[in-house]
């Protein structure tokens, strides 16, 4: 695919989906080609809203149609592990939104699946394309900081309860810590690597007995991270990452614009990416280069991290 234009199908017509069709045509070597939704009316509507000629109900016919590539996947969590395999074996490279699955084994599999079919898989971790996080983290390898000691980062906002509800329903893999935690669980897996030593878990449930509001204390030796997810309230949703000689403010860290370089109380720097999209198209472009290039996996986030994000969501829920 060295020279060639990525064609893009989107398995799932919802309110993400619709955030990455109007990214994508600023993602460079990336054209958007048909929808599939399990309502073809959905699907058709979808379709007529952003140009897109070809729309279908149901996704087995996306997966056959041989003018489509690369598929993005943005049905419920529980739904995740099937369409991406689906997908997979029907020689399609897979962008999966996050969570990648509901369960570290569905994790597992899809990473098999992955390396059987010799197929592209890559779990939709936008955050880690941002320019401002890029930017993050060259101020860390740049030593802008000190050494990297403490972590803090929360997403939550509130979600009337209604067990109904996708983010709510659990049997769609509901819950705060799946739906929201998986952002700053990322970060802190990212930032400190490996599997934290021990940790400390509060963690509130809803009537059906999905998590409503969760913080955690992961302990890395000499190393903490500090994470808070919740449908109850809205949290601050800013990223700390805290060094021995400064920190970084990163506002609204998980589809972050901006952030600050700070020195005890002095902000010292700041990075605006003043973009124009939501920021999806960062990741839309990652996936293109490595399929020019013939990649078949992301570097940025490989599948062995995903799956590792997993277990560490899974050990948090059982504390």
């Amino acid at each position: 695919m060295t020279d060639k234009t990525i064609n893009w199908g989107l398995i799932g017509a919802g309110r993400i989906a619709h955030s990455f069709a109007q990214d994508l045509p600023h993602a460079p070597h990336c054209r958007l080609r048909a929808v599939a939704a399990r309502d073809g009316s959905a699907a058709r509507s979808f379709g007529d809203k952003y140009g897109i000629t070809t729309a279908y109900e149901g996704y087995d016919s996306l997966l056959a149609d041989p003018a489509i590539d690369a598929v993005y996947i943005s049905t419920p969590h529980t739904h995740h592990a099937r369409h991406a395999e689906a997908a997979l074996r029907a020689g399609k490279a897979v962008l999966c939104e996050k969570p990648l699955t509901a369960t570290p084994p569905e994790a597992r599999h899809l990473r098999r699946v992955a390396q059987e079919t010799g197929g592209y898989l890559m779990e939709g971790m936008w955050t880690f394309f941002l320019p401002a996080v890029l930017q993050a983290r060259a101020w860390i390898s740049d030593g802008r900081i000190g050494e990297l000691i403490h972590l803090k980062a929360d997403f939550g906002y509130p979600i009337p309860y209604d067990p109904d509800r996708r983010e709510w329903d659990h049997h769609l893999a509901g819950g705060c810590l799946l739906e929201m935690g998986v952002y700053p669980v990322a970060l802190a897996a990212s930032c400190f690597g490996g599997k934290p030593s021990a940790l400390q878990v509060s963690r509130q449930r809803a009537e059906n007995g999905v998590e409503s509001d969760v913080v955690a204390v992961l302990n890395y030796g000499d190393r903490t991270a500090t994470i808070a997810t919740s449908f109850r309230a809205k949290l601050q949703n800013w990223a700390y990452l805290i060094g021995t000689e400064g920190y970084i403010a990163i506002p609204n860290f998980w589809r972050a614009d901006r952030c600050s370089l700070f020195v005890l109380d002095d902000e010292v720097e700041r990075f605006d990416d003043s973009r124009k999209t939501h920021g999806f198209d960062f990741e839309a472009a990652a996936v293109a280069d490595d399929l020019r290039k013939g990649r078949l996996e992301s570097t940025r986030v490989p599948l062995v991290f995903s799956e590792g994000v997993q277990q560490l969501m899974a050990r948090i829920r059982e504390a």
